[in-house]
Parts: C-alpha cells; structure tokens; sequence
C-alpha cells in the first residue's frame, strides 16, 4: 500500500501501460484519475478499478487539459503522482512521412506530454512525482519510427531539464522507457498496412535479448517504483525497461 492516501493521475490509463498501471496504482491504495480519448474503453476501466474517476480528455488539446486539471483541483485538490503517459504511435517509413503525421506525432508525444506536466505543477508540492513514458526508440534506431523517436528523443530531454528545474521545489521528474511492449500501440493512426506492422513487429521482437516482448504489467512496476518514496532519491534518470535492448542488444 505504497500509495494509500495519495493522488495519482494517470494520463492515457485506459489501455495497455497506462490501464496496467492504473490498475497497480489502485491496488496499492491510490486514490485514482485516469484519462483518454475513448470514452468506451475509459468507462470500462473505471468500473474495474477501485476508487478511480475517468476523464475524457485529449492530451494535445490544451484547453481541454486546463478543463481538466480544474477538475482534479476541485474534486481531487492536489496531485502526488502524475503519469504522462498518453501517446500515439503513427509509425511510417520516410519517404511516406506527411507534415500531418509529423504534426500529428509531435503534438501528443512531445508538445501535449509537456504541456500536461507543466499545467499539472499548481497542483503538486514536495514529495511530487512525474513520470513521463519515452520510449528505447529515442536511442535505438526502428522500421518506420523515424518521427516517433524524434518526439520520444525530445521528451527524454524534456524530463532531464524539468527534473533539473524542479528539483528545488521537492519534486522528482524521470522519463522510463519501455522496449517493446505488446500494446495497441502499433497499429493506430492507420499509417501502415497489415504487412508493414508485421514487419516492424517482427524486427521489434529480433532485437529484445529476451527474445519477447515485455507485458504493459511489467513496465507499470517500474512506474510504481519511480513514482514511490522508496525512489526518493532518484530524478531525472531515463530507466530502460526493454529486456536488454539498449545495454546488451
């Protein structure tokens, strides 16, 4: 029960990393907000999880973000955990990269990620976590992420310099970077065909050491652990958690 009596708002918590950590979160004693674009999927995973208000929310519309957070002020009042974790993924090879799916990518994976971190500060204090989902991609080179691990490579820079600029006020700021992970991820935005995402499932998995790809429940312990007191002196790290790609691979 790391988390009893604590806020913990999850952005993009009603499917894959984002519902697995959610569902920890909760289990640990958390008192819950999780949002997303899809009303469906977010009201299944808040008649699931204990003690969790769902929020339809785009995390590039910035207005919608203020919405938001005035609503966790209202009902909720602080935050002491804060997941940024919404995404998209968009994957195409190079010559078929359009200005919309670059601006597309870029608007949610960096400057929507940002802006939700920078908008949730009134809301935090000392002892405050931020955890932002980057990706192995912004240092490793994949099929057809060329865009996405431009955005991923700039949220990672992002979290160095948040965590150096906020490390007077008690708050610890870390990026964690998943390997692959089987998610629905990959096949959104409709950038690729069937055969193309077979492939870049395929390469994804030749290059995890561990020969698989890891579980969304696998990544959510390491959110809780960075999000957690026992993590305190921990910020502004980039923590693989990729079965080996980076170090080994």
């Amino acid at each position: 029960m790391r988390f009893k009596n604590k806020v913990a708002v999850v952005l993009g918590g009603n499917s894959g990393i984002g519902l697995a950590t959610a569902r920890a979160f909760a289990a640990e004693g958390a008192r819950l907000v999780i949002t997303g674009r899809d009303e469906k999927t977010l009201n299944a995973a808040a008649g699931e999880i204990a003690n969790c208000r769902a929020v339809r929310c785009d995390m590039a519309d910035l207005e919608a973000l203020d919405a938001f957070y005035a609503g966790v002020k209202a009902q909720e009042g602080r935050i002491d955990c804060l997941f940024v974790n919404a995404g998209v993924g968009g994957f195409a090879p190079v010559p078929e990269v359009s200005t919309e799916l670059w601006d597309q990518i870029m608007n949610v994976n960096l400057r929507g990620a940002f802006f939700a971190a920078q908008k949730a500060l009134p809301l935090m204090g000392r002892g405050g976590s931020i955890v932002f989902t980057g990706s192995v991609g912004a240092v490793l080179s994949m099929v057809g992420g060329s865009v996405y691990a431009a955005a991923k490579a700039g949220l990672r820079a992002v979290a160095r310099n948040m965590a150096k600029e906020l490390v007077a006020e008690g708050i610890r700021v870390n990026n964690l970077s998943p390997g692959p992970t089987e998610t629905p991820l990959l096949g959104r935005g409709g950038h690729m065909t069937q055969d193309q995402m077979t492939a870049v499932a395929d390469h994804l998995r030749s290059v995890v050491p561990m020969g698989r790809m890891g579980t969304p429940e696998e990544i959510a312990r390491a959110v809780l652990f960075l999000s957690c007191d026992e993590a305190s002196f921990i910020t502004g790290i980039d923590m693989y958690v990729d079965g080996g790609c980076v170090e080994i691979g």
